[in-house]
């Protein structure tokens, strides 16, 4: 089986993926800022790193996955570093406390990830709760000689880093184009000491809603020392992987980059993996932008553009029938013909679960071999810088695998030991590593309840607690549900 390797967007190559811990992944990815509904960009992102997630998983690595909140410093002008902080306008214009928009959006973030069953991550860090962090931070880069501190507001000094590092290595940003475009830009102000300078912390006015003490006075933090803070706290420097959006190359991530090496003297992380866009009509779907479906309008089928409600599962399923590094465009037909495909794989996966291997002494000999060879593409997918779309590929292959052994007229016979191959292998990649869930897991989740209180019943029985036994059976045809004893134990049924 061929190793891992990942696309790392720092050097422009694929990689051999080896890890600094044996058996063990750091793995740190840019949360959402918590100010508004989700919408298909943040699917993507989240659906993204989950699968990347849950196949290091798969592979055996322990992994350490820290995913962020982002409750404080995300300003309108994220390039600029000018307007209002996102969270503080939100709060404004609704009458609310800050941490009232953040929690409320945060949970509404989280319901919908759920949803699309996504892995909680093993530390979900808030902006607001490392400030301490964050200062501790700043006051090293300040130290080392890379930052300033001017009319109470603290600005990483770009200039100075030049001089011993290279800027612009993960967005190819150069130095000179910057100096050209910073006369017009520096117009008009008289803090920062270069137009590519940007904010480590930022003096706050008497009115502004988020602010702390520090040594440079009240204010918050910039958007960028978050994740070097807390990307450093708990994973150390450096770590394996740090993902996000391709939007965050620059200049979030190339800021990233700037804080660590100016605060530690080392790069904060060595694989750099960048999910690309959902784009509508050709344009980057975003909230700035206003040209956004949130998940719920999805779900619901409430939106304009939406000729109907699509569940969760399709969702995921559209998103990874694209290698995450290529941009996917939304449309109705493209949602439409994934909500198909995911049902003929799902049936698939019905079928072979439900499939025994007849005894035989006769195998066919091609289909074992074929057996063989898609368990195989399987992992060549994944380990080919985690390509869903390659390894949906092959799980059609095993569904071709599954009608011809299901075929009700001339059905073919391989070993049990493929049909276990076979089964094992589905099961992992559909269900584990592609995190695919049935569109009726509640359901599921119902009959397994069912299993529980008829296991109760019967122990309520056996210990001759009639009176308990009938008191289930009761409330259970209260709910609609009855139970019929047989010589097999009871079975439910739904009134």
């Amino acid at each position: 089986m061929m190793s891992l390797h990942v696309y790392n967007t720092l050097t422009g190559k694929k990689e051999v993926f080896k890890s600094i811990a044996k058996n063990a992944v750091g793995m740190y990815v840019c949360g959402p800022t918590v100010y508004g509904e989700p919408h298909l960009g943040h699917a993507r992102s989240s659906i993204t790193f989950d699968v990347i997630y849950r196949y290091l998983t798969h592979l055996g690595y322990k992994v350490r996955y820290v995913r962020n909140i982002t409750d404080v410093g995300h300003l309108e002008d994220e390039h600029n570093e000018t307007g209002e902080d996102k969270i503080v306008k939100k709060a404004r214009i609704e009458q609310l406390e800050p941490m009232e928009v953040a929690q409320h959006y945060t949970n509404v973030y989280r319901q919908a990830m759920h949803a699309l069953n996504i892995i909680d991550p093993s530390i979900e860090p808030l902006a607001t709760g490392h400030i301490p962090e964050q200062i501790e931070t700043i006051a090293k880069i300040i130290e080392n000689g890379l930052a300033y501190e001017v009319n109470g507001s603290v600005y990483f000094d770009v200039q100075a880093y030049v001089q011993r590092y290279h800027y612009g290595q993960l967005s190819g940003r150069v130095l000179e184009e910057l100096l050209a475009a910073s006369r017009a830009d520096l117009e008009g102000t008289n803090e920062k000491k270069f137009h590519a300078d940007f904010a480590l912390w930022k003096k706050a006015g008497k009115d502004h809603l988020m602010q702390w003490q520090s040594p440079w006075g009240r204010g918050f933090p910039g958007w960028h020392i978050e994740c070097t803070a807390m990307s450093s706290k708990y994973l150390g420097i450096p770590f394996d992987i740090h993902g996000g959006g391709m939007d965050l190359k620059f200049p979030h991530h190339e800021a990233e980059i700037c804080q660590s090496l100016g605060a530690y003297d080392k790069p904060p992380v060595n694989y750099w993996l960048h999910n690309n866009m959902v784009t509508l009509n050709g344009q980057k779907m975003a909230k700035s932008k206003g040209n956004f479906i949130t998940l719920n309008e999805l779900f619901s089928g409430s939106h304009s553009l939406l000729q109907k409600a699509y569940s969760p599962m399709t969702i995921r399923f559209f998103i990874l029938q694209a290698h995450y590094g290529s941009t996917i465009d939304f449309s109705n037909e493209s949602l439409i013909a994934a909500e198909n495909a995911l049902t003929k794989l799902e049936e698939s996966y019905k079928v072979l679960d439900s499939y025994s291997a007849a005894a035989t002494s006769s195998v066919d000999e091609e289909t074992e071999k074929e057996v063989l060879e898609t368990v195989e593409s399987c992992y060549e997918a994944m380990n080919d810088d985690f390509n869903t779309a390659k390894l949906i590929a092959a799980l059609f292959g095993f569904s071709k695998i599954i009608h011809k052994l299901t075929d009700p007229v001339r059905p073919v016979q391989i070993s049990a030991k493929s049909v276990e191959k076979l089964s094992d292998t589905y099961r992992s990649f559909w269900r584990d590593v592609l995190g695919m869930r049935p569109e009726n897991a509640n359901s599921e989740k119902i009959d397994d309840l069912l299993g529980i209180l008829i296991e109760l019943r019967q122990q309520a029985k056996d210990d001759k607690n009639y009176s308990h036994a009938d008191l289930i059976r009761q409330k259970l045809e209260h709910l609609g549900i009855q139970l019929k004893d047989g010589k097999d134990g009871a079975t439910s049924y739904f009134l």
